[in-house]
């Protein structure tokens, strides 16, 4: 990680967006880079509610292991298929005891799987850390911030200050964990560097303050909106006005 560009955002983050919450950076490698190792997973846990540590100045460093969510798992590229019977427990629970009933049918749900790919990574460790706590050896793939609306206003419209697509920020369906890892990943590996709004999930939500939603975006698009914050909207009075009540 460049250092000067990670403090150069620390400051700008602070002169235009107050002290609002600073973002998490991740990457797969085959070192913990002296991040918290999370112990075996006992039982079933969310990696969204585990990221709370990560938001408040803890480094941590997920293994297969780690993660205690069959789905989680999948998304997160620790295993290679989701569990049988899932599309039951997405949709209205045929022999399930307890479903989501976030798709009509099971047979939307497998439509949906099949628009998840494996992506290539280049380790077993997946690392977290908060945005100041970068140093040179760490190689964020992307970011993501929790953060309320007027917040997530000025990161999406940065998001698209450069760009004459009316999609430079995208919404797809999916867990928690695909919002802020998976989908960021993605576009970053594919080169398509769309940011992601996201944490719309019910389920995740119960795991996040009520009044945040989460905006990620691959590292090669942050870096971009990085240099481009005060040639933007952010130096104008509207903004101003708009900080003031954060």
């Amino acid at each position: 990680m460049d250092i000067v560009k990670r403090d150069q955002f620390i400051a700008l983050w602070k002169k235009y967006f107050n002290d609002a919450e600073l973002p998490v950076a991740f990457y797969y490698s085959k070192e913990n880079n002296n991040a918290t190792i999370v112990k075996k997973a006992m039982g079933h846990t969310c990696i969204i509610a585990q990221l709370g540590r990560v938001r408040k100045g803890e480094s941590l460093c997920f293994l297969p292991d780690s993660v205690g969510c069959g789905g989680g798992k999948f998304y997160l590229g620790f295993s290679k298929s989701m569990r049988e019977g899932f599309e039951y427990f997405l949709s209205h629970g045929e022999n399930t005891p307890h479903c989501e009933r976030y798709k009509r049918t099971p047979e939307q749900v497998n439509a949906f799987l099949k628009t998840i790919h494996e992506l290539p990574r280049k380790g077993d460790c997946l690392v977290f850390k908060r945005w100041d706590h970068l140093t040179e050896q760490d190689e964020p793939e992307a970011v993501f911030f929790f953060a309320p609306a007027d917040v997530i206003s000025g990161l999406f419209t940065l998001a698209g200050f450069d760009s004459s697509k009316q999609e430079a920020v995208i919404s797809p369906f999916g867990a928690g964990c695909t919002s802020i890892i998976y989908y960021p990943y993605r576009e970053q590996i594919e080169g398509t560097k769309r940011a992601v709004l996201g944490m719309f999930d019910p389920s995740a939500r119960l795991c996040t303050g009520s009044n945040l939603l989460s905006f990620a975006v691959p590292i090669s698009k942050f870096m971009e909106m990085i240099d481009q914050m005060e040639e933007s909207f952010l130096i104008t009075n509207t903004w101003k006005m708009m900080q003031k009540r954060m």
